[in-house]
């Protein structure tokens, strides 16, 4: 592999072993002309593929036709984008609040609970693994320790319970709490779906003691799980709902949901963006959930996962395999190093992550056909068996 020259960018990533320069459907190219599969979706968002024709000329028209007005003023493809938000969640009333990354949306979401529930009642219980961003607030909403070291103090108000547990987040909802925010799989922390009936506890804790129930569905949203949202799964009704990653396809934009009557508390001035949900990134948006309902992606996610996750058991090196619909952690055998395994299948030509030091994730694109999953199953494999020599 050749050696980069050094970078003008903050060091907040490891060295970049390669540099793409172009993609098509599930394929990516390096400025050396290399082709890769691409098992990744840039973090589970380009889920239509790289270059999708119709996001492609949505953005192109759009950029003819208007970029930015602000929020001052009404534009078309946002309200459109929330509707459609709205019927997809399937709850008939709700209201977004769009911005531009699933931090943010995670933001606007904590913002919201403090506004509802009122002063004295601001506190966010969530689950250790958890991830829920970057910015300080959404940094101490994530359940990892370790990744707050660096920068504390951090804001007030937050607190951890063990994933999966209901008696411990039971014990957690004193007074001063207005929001419980769980992921229905936990993607960074290693991809852990939530256990059959423990969401179902949650929302029924929430209930007893008057708490938002708030869902990151920022990865595992819109289709990803093979069905519209992750919590789909589990039979609830979040009264709050965050995204992004997948809806734009590669266009950044995030969108915050709430129950019309939890929105409400949101008053002018109480929060805005400058940019969350301008007419480009909205149409994007619009283009996508376009093609997704066309393509009707969470069906095609639940055929595609069940197939990638049953060759992925075959494979040797590979001890376990967890995940719903196209978010897959492949646990790989005592002593397998995940960092080097995922060295290797660059090399090799397939792009994955390691989401732990002993699992690899993949999250191709949704649209990703059989042919491919079985020649990223070979690449994995023969990487997997080179390594046992």
């Amino acid at each position: 592999m050749t050696t980069r020259p050094e970078s003008h960018l903050m060091a907040t990533y490891p060295p970049q072993p390669v540099t793409f320069v172009r993609g098509e459907g599930t394929r990516l190219f390096d400025d050396q002309g290399k082709e890769y599969l691409d098992f990744l979706c840039g973090l589970a968002v380009t889920s239509l593929g790289h270059a999708n024709p119709a996001v492609a000329e949505a953005i192109s028209t759009q950029a003819r036709e208007l970029l930015h007005v602000s929020n001052l003023f009404g534009t078309v493809p946002g309200e459109e984008v929330a509707a459609t938000l709205d019927r997809l969640l399937d709850a008939g009333d709700g209201r977004v609040f769009f911005c531009n990354s699933g931090a943010e949306a995670n933001e606007c979401a904590i913002k919201l609970a403090r506004r509802f529930g009122g002063r004295g009642r601001h506190a966010v219980v969530s689950a250790y693994g958890s991830f829920h961003g970057r910015t300080l607030a959404t940094l101490h909403a994530t359940g990892q320790p370790q990744k707050h070291e660096p920068f504390q103090p951090l804001p007030e108000g937050f607190r951890h319970v063990a994933w999966a547990d209901a008696d411990a987040l039971a014990a957690a909802l004193d007074p001063s709490v207005a929001a419980v925010l769980l992921e229905p799989v936990q993607g960074e922390g290693g991809v852990n779906p939530a256990p059959a009936g423990y969401l179902t506890e949650v929302r029924r804790l929430c209930d007893e003691q008057g708490v938002l129930l708030m869902i990151d569905e920022v990865q595992t949203g819109l289709g990803r799980t093979g069905r519209w949202f992750g919590f789909q799964h589990y039979g609830i009704r979040p009264d709050v709902v965050t995204m992004a990653k997948a809806l734009g396809n590669g266009v950044p934009i995030g969108a915050c949901w709430a129950r019309a009557d939890v929105a409400a508390a949101f008053e002018p001035g109480d929060h805005a963006t400058t940019f969350g949900g301008q007419p480009l990134a909205a149409a994007a948006a619009r283009a996508v959930l376009g093609e997704m309902e066309r393509l009707d992606v969470p069906a095609r996610a639940a055929r595609a996962g069940e197939r990638l996750m049953c060759g992925l058991r075959e494979l040797d090196g590979v001890a376990d395999v967890r995940g719903l619909g196209l978010l897959i952690a492949a646990q790989l055998d005592e002593g397998r190093d995940a960092r080097a395994v995922t060295a290797e299948c660059l090399d090799a030509g397939l792009v994955v992550n390691a989401v732990t030091p002993s699992a690899l994730r993949l999250a191709p694109p949704l649209t990703v056909s059989d042919a491919e999953i079985d020649e990223a199953l070979g690449i994995l494999g023969k990487v997997l068996a080179a390594g046992d020599r």
